[in-house]
């Protein structure tokens, strides 16, 4: 056989292989466009290596059938940005009280945000403590709305509120937003209940025991801790614990770090208790939020004592200090009527000298509880009085250092309202 026929018997074969293949294929699904196909009969490995063999990259056509290939990217949707706030507007008497609050209800502070009244009288947060305070509006219905503020996402329409024409002694429902901790101030220099008495000025350090009077005692942050137990084992037969006080000179309402430790270790010991606190309201508005704090620290204890307003000096500066009679009396009864309002007996505390120069008397219901503080054997003050602070010098095992002693000439049955 000579090259040349060689040459072309090999052509040809070659031809017809490539021909007899590419008829095989086409038999078998995979021309252009086709996928591979599962047989029927293959098992569930089998089938499952058919088809990712066919998805590796062996469909160059496979895109043309693809009809999401050229749809348009969609862009995401941007959620709005920021925090988002409420506004709560409260009146006591001619003025109106804006508290900007954030989801958990919190006082939002540092910023400085602007309200609309009625949609165009524009008042400022100027000090950015979430709170604006507007004096002297006359009663009526009001549109309250806040203005945009970078970063936050504010109410979308305004808010109704009325503005009252005259007190109302009722407890104001928010007053937790304006409550402080004593870490939130500085303590030193807000607390103007004086720790320190002069041992000419301080009483007798004895426990003193009448047939007709219950002998107890009055605390707060300045006894520290305490053991109640002990205390009752000595004699203890009730405590008249502070709640708070309003601050010498920002004004701020604080909570007694210890109120909480020392309410409820007084009741776990079985001590009846009352409560008290320390006042610096300048006016029947300023009362009225004093009181209503303290209903709202009080609201899970069961109080078998009085709840009284506590009015003495704070060294002389402090911003309720220079009050006249008249005035300080309103800011003593607008206290007394909102507790009593709430369904607890309520009371005043103050010297000797502050009931009978610095407050008017005759002006206070009959209901009151007078509490005296007058150090020595025995009263000397000639009006009526139902509880007296006859020291503050008292020595009582379970409590550090002194504290203040009293006698409790109450029937303590009466001492909540029908």
């Amino acid at each position: 056989m000579d090259s040349k026929f060689l040459r072309n018997t090999v052509l040809v074969s070659l031809l017809f292989m490539i021909t007899i293949f590419g008829v095989v294929l086409y038999s078998n699904g995979l021309g252009p466009g086709q996928k591979q196909a599962v047989p029927a009969a293959a098992t569930e490995e089998e089938a499952a290596q058919v088809l990712l063999e066919g998805q590796i990259g062996d469909d160059l056509y496979g895109w043309m059938e693809d009809e999401t290939f050229f749809e348009e990217e969609t862009a995401p949707q941007t959620a709005q940005q920021g925090e988002s706030l409420s506004v709560i507007a409260t009146s006591v008497e001619k003025d109106l009280r804006i508290q900007i609050v954030n989801q958990e209800g919190q006082t939002v502070e540092g910023q400085f945000f602007k309200v609309l009244i009625n949609g165009t009288d524009e008042y400022k947060d100027l000090n950015r403590d979430g709170i604006i305070y507007i004096g002297e509006l006359d009663a009526g219905d009001y549109q309250v709305s806040l203005a945009e503020q970078e970063g936050f996402i504010v109410p979308a329409s305004a808010i109704p509120v009325k503005v009252k024409s005259r007190v109302e002694y009722v407890a104001i429902g928010d007053i937790s937003l304006l409550i402080k901790t004593e870490q939130e101030v500085d303590a030193r220099a807000e607390d103007g209940e004086s720790s320190q008495t002069s041992a000419e000025e301080a009483g007798s350090a004895e426990i003193l025991t009448r047939e007709d009077a219950v002998f107890g005692i009055d605390v707060s942050r300045w006894n520290e801790t305490i053991n109640w137990t002990k205390a009752k084992e000595e004699g203890v037969g009730f405590a008249i614990i502070r709640v708070g006080y309003r601050g010498s000179v920002t004004g701020s309402l604080v909570e007694d770090y210890y109120f909480k430790q020392n309410i409820e270790g007084a009741i776990q010991a079985g001590i009846p208790v009352g409560v008290y606190f320390f006042t610096q309201a300048t006016n029947q508005v300023e009362a009225v939020e004093e009181a209503s704090m303290v209903l709202k620290l009080c609201e899970d204890y069961k109080l078998t004592y009085p709840v009284f307003i506590d009015t003495e000096g704070a060294g002389g500066e402090g911003r309720a200090d220079k009050l006249d009679v008249k005035t300080r009396t309103a800011v003593c009864e607008a206290f007394c009527e909102t507790i009593r309002n709430a369904g607890h007996q309520a009371g005043i505390y103050a010297s000797k000298n502050w009931f009978n120069n610095r407050l008017d008397t005759s002006r206070l219901p009959d209901n009151i509880v007078i509490w005296l503080a007058e150090y020595g054997d025995a009263p000397t003050y000639e009006k009526k009085y139902h509880m007296w602070q006859y020291s503050s010098s008292g020595r009582i095992p379970g409590i550090e250092g002194r504290v203040d002693m009293n006698l409790s000439f109450l029937d303590i049955g009466q001492t909540k309202t029908e």
